[in-house]
């Protein structure tokens, strides 16, 4: 009998703090859902456009300054993903005061501490009323241009041509060409981790020889022939020797109907 009361007690005494932890949660988790979008473009000062990356390679930094300040401390900041069309949108944020910046492109930062070359063009941002929009202009390593449209070959081969020029004129990051790619696939949604590696193709520069290119009209042609009957979408990537990833400059891509 004492063991079976035993029993009744322990399980009050766990249901009643089952009671008081949901009571806790609810009382601590008072504030309503983020509803604020925060959406804008990455432009490039070449063009005027919005720059062309590689997708999902480059990110918008976003740091809550409103809630660091709350509670004295530094929080962690959340990264949102670039389109490859230059384009972003986060539709959950929190009303508030925030550092927002881009990084890890194919440009130069708007935010380094390298001492070589420090940096802190971040923009401070009121993010509220619902949807708050932001643009940053930024200097891409290089810039990419299409030279007329690509050719059909008559084995059924694409070929295109193109050129590109420096970007910026910050030294620090003025680094040799290091190589020129065709990417070639399916879908628009292309570079170099979305490509048809049978078909795309590239040259790859030693040493400065890449920077004799500048300027110069560059052709590059596929591996293989592109299947009849199809739509596929070619794009050119060139990239300097920056040791930071892979960061190509791109131009946009372009679709090609082959007969």
């Amino acid at each position: 009998m004492k063991q079976f009361k035993m029993k009744q007690s322990y399980n009050y005494l766990l249901a009643v703090m089952a009671v008081f932890i949901i009571s806790s949660c609810k009382k601590l988790d008072n504030y309503d859902a983020p509803s604020e979008t925060l959406t804008g473009r990455i432009i490039d000062s070449s063009t005027g456009q919005p720059i062309q990356l590689e997708p999902n390679s480059t990110n918008i930094r976003i740091e809550d300054l409103s809630w660091g300040e709350k509670v004295g401390t530094t929080v962690i900041p959340q990264d949102l993903l670039v389109k490859s069309d230059g384009t972003f949108n986060n539709t959950k944020l929190f009303a508030g005061t925030y550092n927002v910046y881009p990084f890890n492109g194919p440009f130069v930062p708007h935010y380094s501490t390298d001492a070589n070359s420090p940096i802190d063009a971040r923009k401070k941002i009121e993010v509220k009323g619902g949807t708050t929009t932001v643009e940053f202009t930024v200097d891409p390593l290089l810039k990419v241009e299409w030279v007329g449209e690509p050719v059909i070959e008559v084995d059924k081969k694409v070929t295109v041509s193109f050129k590109f020029t420096r970007g910026t004129t910050n030294p620090f990051y003025i680094k040799d060409v290091a190589r020129a790619d065709l990417f070639i696939s399916t879908t628009p949604i292309l570079g170099n981790n979305y490509r048809d590696p049978n078909l795309s193709n590239s040259i790859v520069y030693a040493g400065v020889t890449g920077n004799t290119a500048l300027g110069t009209t560059v052709s590059l042609t596929s591996k293989l022939p592109l299947g009849a009957n199809r739509t596929y979408y070619v794009r050119v990537g060139v990239r300097t020797a920056d040791n930071v990833g892979l960061r190509f400059n791109y131009n946009a891509p372009k679709a090609v109907v082959v007969p």
